[in-house]
């Protein structure tokens, strides 16, 4: 009986840690730095993840669209893109990786639509669709452009131009249409990616929270779809706008299309 016991005590302890993590997934469009003095050759991890907390990684489901805007012009990378498993510190999970050749000045605006990702924990599908932007010479041209995504976040600040202690604004589309008071999950990658060995470093960079809502910060946009957040620390900084897109289902299951930016904080030295 005791052994019954402490083994339902621990399938309910895995069952509230997998249902709260379930709040913060983050699908990463990853490259170490977004604010180049030439271009080159970028190597890119797109990973459906916990970054915060380096925790569970999902098997990413595929790739529907995954494209550059620069200067106007799209580039597909779809063909680009080559599955590889990635390392948390918990698990491994089905993840891609690109490259990408930046020739000139200005923004590389990356976007990606991965397939529906099925959690089976909230019996429903996640579609993150996300864009990161990198910049070569300090030259803008497209990052505040607005791609057309079915769910998107608009930038209002150059994604690349922060110090820490900056603050960061965007506004939350659906099908090109502002969100009103839109839901937005807010976290720091607060373990860094090894791109060689496809995991995330063990060392935080935090490893201090008061408790749970600081790794997985809320905020609202307004009523025009317009949020701010002043961003505390240098680093990478996730944004994701919860069930914005148009689409509501998929294979008959409730489909949360969600839009992701991704930003990059420095320190002034």
């Amino acid at each position: 009986m005791k052994k019954w016991i402490l083994a339902q005590v621990a399938a309910l302890a895995i069952t509230l840690t997998v249902g709260g993590a379930a709040w913060a997934h983050f699908q990463m469009v990853y490259t170490p730095d977004s604010a180049l003095p030439k271009g080159g050759t970028l190597d890119f991890r797109v990973v459906f993840t916990h970054p915060f907390e380096a925790g569970h990684t999902m098997d990413m489901s595929g790739i529907e669209q995954l494209f550059v805007l620069h200067k106007g012009k799209k580039k597909d990378l779809l063909k680009k893109a080559q599955p590889i498993e990635w390392t948390s510190l918990t698990n491994k999970g089905k993840a891609y990786k690109f490259t990408d050749k930046l020739r000139g000045m200005g923004d590389w605006v990356y976007c990606l639509v991965p397939g529906p990702y099925y959690e089976k924990n909230e019996d429903i599908y996640i579609q993150q669709i996300t864009k990161a932007v990198v910049n070569v010479n300090g030259s803008p041209t497209d990052w505040d452009a607005e791609v057309g995504l079915d769910a998107e976040i608009v930038p209002l600040d150059k994604p690349y131009g922060l110090w820490a202690g900056n603050v960061f604004r965007g506004v939350v589309k659906s099908a090109g249409r502002p969100v009103p008071f839109a839901e937005i999950e807010v976290e720091f990658m607060n373990h860094k990616p090894l791109m060689a060995e496809n995991a995330f470093a063990k060392k935080a960079e935090v490893e201090n929270v008061p408790n749970d809502a600081f790794v997985t910060m809320m905020i609202k946009a307004d009523a025009n779809g317009q949020f701010a957040f002043g961003i505390p620390k240098a680093g990478w900084w996730g944004f994701c706008a919860l069930g914005v897109g148009p689409a509501k289902e998929y294979k008959g299951k409730e489909l949360s299309q969600d839009a992701v930016i991704w930003v990059q904080a420095f320190d002034m030295k």
